[in-house]
């Protein structure tokens, strides 16, 4: 699992220090404020930002054996269920506030059967 939590507080530094502007980071695509509404799980953390509603986190899934479901956003409950159908798949957990548009890398891991695997019993020949 990889954090990202650094790198939004160095760009968080910047927003409040007035050397980045709120237009650079508030600009969360139509599609990614849909995918928020829903596909995405309510957070009690505030925006960072507007401080006017709390953030949502939406998941988006990536690999290939996904084929047509890779790049689309899944909710919690489908993360599941596609953790034990492929073998290993990625996933990018963005925060998205859906009333200024704030959005941010949150988190990446990998999910799949393939880390499940038991690992077999080698004998002394192999």
């Amino acid at each position: 699992m990889v954090d990202y939590s650094l790198q939004r507080r160095a760009l968080l530094a910047e927003v409040y220090a007035g050397r980045t502007g709120t237009m650079e980071v508030c600009d969360a695509s139509p599609y990614l404020l849909r995918a928020a509404k829903f596909h995405g799980t309510a957070t009690e953390v505030p925006c960072p930002v507007c401080r006017k509603e709390p953030l949502t986190n939406v998941s988006w899934v990536y690999g290939d054996e996904l084929k047509h479901a890779a790049g689309s956003a899944r909710a919690p409950e489908e993360l599941v269920k596609m953790a034990n159908l492929f073998d290993e798949f990625s996933v990018y957990v963005v925060e998205v506030c859906r009333t200024c548009s704030w959005n941010h890398l949150v988190q990446s891991y990998v999910l799949g059967k393939r880390g499940l695997e038991k690992p077999r019993r080698r004998t002394a020949v192999e």
